[in-house]
């Protein structure tokens, strides 16, 4: 064939379509709607009122879906240290935090991370994913073996792909499995057991205890994320490591900002004596434009007043323990069979009713996640309360009531 030819055949051959991997997916949410429910993943919020309430829709909605865990985000000190550094540093760094992307903020929530954790080492990231993809990417590689939950955040396994590592997955939450998996690598390979303190489809708890033993006994280092138990869990709000008595023996905790900090970036604590080479070694820290001021100033305000507010937990707890019991007690199926974090998942038989549901509890003023897979566990669909320490005894009084009236409306409970 002629190069004029081949040209031509070129030119005349079909392009492939990028986007026909997502066809099912494409039919699924069009068969959804088709039904009239509102589209659960384009909710548009038109003005923030407090830490739990909005306006969704053009009236005043209870927020259930959140994960605001500990009310920062109108904290009067937190908004006057972003309003500060705004003014005095404007509004962004342009750049890399190796380059110019690092100011004096940036330093103190490091120091702030340092003081919270008791730990030697703090890394802050732009993101929370951010964070989980440069540590895991980074520290282990081709080569190297990361062994970690089956329910792991995607974050975690977009980090072991980023850095070629063999991924060695386990039956969630199962000690066995993961003695079993480390017992199957290689003698002298690189090992690291990344587990997460609470999980956020099911709001279940790691044992992390028992599973750190395992690790160390078998030679490996341990990663625990702890992005949705920082600032509520442990006597001091350091997490599920800390609660468990191992918080010495883990070697890195990664978190988030977008939490129960109430601000958005990531971070790193070690205490490892070498940590401080990853500033130049981890892409997603070295390639990514850092925080602008008034982030990191609020996220050290916020970091710093976390340290000192164990009432507010006490009542998250409260808040956690109520909205459990009393959902149990209405007939929903939940997702633990006792509260053990600040989420409380709610079952749903599938997709349509789980939607139908979600819209009903928007129509009584309750907002709440619609989780699906491959999101969740196990092909579940669920709707996802994070509670917030700001939620008063009356909101979790009327949040059931809202449910009571949606369940019932669409026959999800008798």
């Amino acid at each position: 064939m002629t190069d004029a030819l081949r040209q031509t055949a070129d030119a005349d051959a079909p392009a492939t379509d990028l986007f026909s991997k997502f066809d099912p997916l494409i039919a699924q949410r069009e068969a959804l709607l088709a039904t009239g429910v509102k589209d659960p993943f384009s909710l548009v919020m038109e003005k923030v009122l407090s830490p739990t309430r909005a306006i969704c829709n053009g009236r005043e909605t209870i927020l259930l879906g959140t994960y605001n865990y500990m009310g920062m985000t109108f904290d009067p000190d937190v908004i006057a240290a972003g309003h500060e550094a705004l003014d005095e540093f404007g509004s962004g760094t342009t750049g890399s935090r190796v380059l110019n992307g690092t100011y004096v903020g940036h330093k103190a929530v490091e120091e702030a991370l340092k003081d919270f954790y008791a730990m030697d080492h703090a890394m802050v990231f732009s993101t929370g994913y951010q964070a989980n993809l440069g540590i895991i990417s980074t520290i282990a590689g081709k080569g190297d073996y990361v062994v970690l939950d089956i329910d792991s955040h995607a974050s975690i396994y977009d980090g072991c792909k980023m850095g070629d590592a063999e991924i060695v997955p386990f039956r969630h939450n199962d000690i066995g499995a993961l003695e079993k998996r480390l017992a199957r690598i290689p003698e002298g390979a690189g090992k690291l057991v990344v587990l997460e303190g609470v999980y956020s489809m099911l709001g279940d708890v790691a044992p992390l205890k028992e599973m750190v033993a395992v690790s160390k006994a078998a030679g490996a280092m341990v990663l625990v994320d702890e992005a949705h138990s920082m600032g509520f869990i442990g006597p001091n709000g350091r997490g599920v490591a800390e609660d468990q008595g191992i918080i010495d023996e883990v070697d890195f905790i990664i978190g988030t900002f977008s939490k129960s900090v109430g601000t958005v970036g990531g971070f790193c604590v070690s205490n490892h004596p070498k940590f401080e080479i990853l500033r130049l070694v981890c892409r997603p820290y070295v390639f990514t434009a850092s925080l602008p001021p008034s982030v990191v100033a609020t996220a050290a305000t916020s970091i710093r007043k976390l340290m000192h507010v164990p009432e507010k937990r006490a009542h998250l707890w409260e808040n956690s323990k109520r909205l459990h019991a009393g959902l149990k007690g209405l007939g929903f199926q939940l997702g633990t069979d006792v509260p053990q974090s600040a989420i409380i998942a709610v079952l749903m038989p599938d997709l349509e009713k789980g939607a139908a549901m979600w819209e009903a509890l928007l129509a009584e003023g309750l907002y709440v996640n619609l989780a699906r897979p491959p999101a969740t566990p196990a092909n579940m669909t669920l709707l996802r309360c994070s509670l917030c320490a700001a939620h008063s005894d009356e909101e979790v009084g009327q949040i059931l009531r809202m449910f009571e009236n949606a369940g019932k409306a669409t026959g999800v409970i008798g």
